[in-house]
């Protein structure tokens, strides 16, 4: 199965912190490594007295379910020092994102798939265009258009 991930950090050395998860990524159980967007600097998304972010998108080939696969990316963000706060958006060492999983919808406790506001996020769209330029969402939307929509002057290479 195909999964795409956004990766971010903006704490501890953002750039070291996604070059890690990467290695991690690569290293995961009955999964590969198949694409890496380039690095992109972004504005905070939420509080804006915080850093910026280093934002990338990644294609991965699991035999993970998509469960699972959130267990290996949770698994991943606590190695690199990820604490969880009530607080939405603020600064963290590392995020993986599930974006897709194929074409799967899935709506749990745990996992919402397509990522529930990835359509509002360009620092998140901007990175998968790039591995994924033709790629069409599970309800019929191509990416191209989506991301048409977006503010994206503020996103910037690393």
């Amino acid at each position: 199965m195909r999964a795409y991930l956004a990766l971010g950090s903006n704490l501890a050395d953002p750039l070291h912190q996604v070059q890690s998860a990467l290695d991690a990524l690569a290293a995961l159980p009955q999964t590969s490594l198949r694409a890496v967007s380039s690095l992109y600097r972004t504005p905070p998304y939420g509080p804006p007295d915080q850093p910026d972010y280093l934002n990338a998108a990644v294609l991965l080939e699991t035999d993970l379910a998509p469960e699972a696969l959130l267990d290996q990316t949770q698994r991943i963000e606590l190695e690199h020092g990820r604490v969880r706060k009530d607080e939405r958006w603020g600064p963290r060492t590392l995020d993986l994102d599930i974006m897709l999983f194929g074409d799967l919808t899935l709506n749990t406790p745990r996992l919402i798939v397509p990522h529930y506001d990835m359509h509002n996020r360009a620092f998140m769209l901007a990175p998968l265009l790039e591995i994924a330029p033709e790629l069409v969402f599970p309800d019929g939307t191509p990416l191209k258009t989506l991301l048409a929509t977006l503010d994206s002057s503020a996103i910037r290479p690393w």
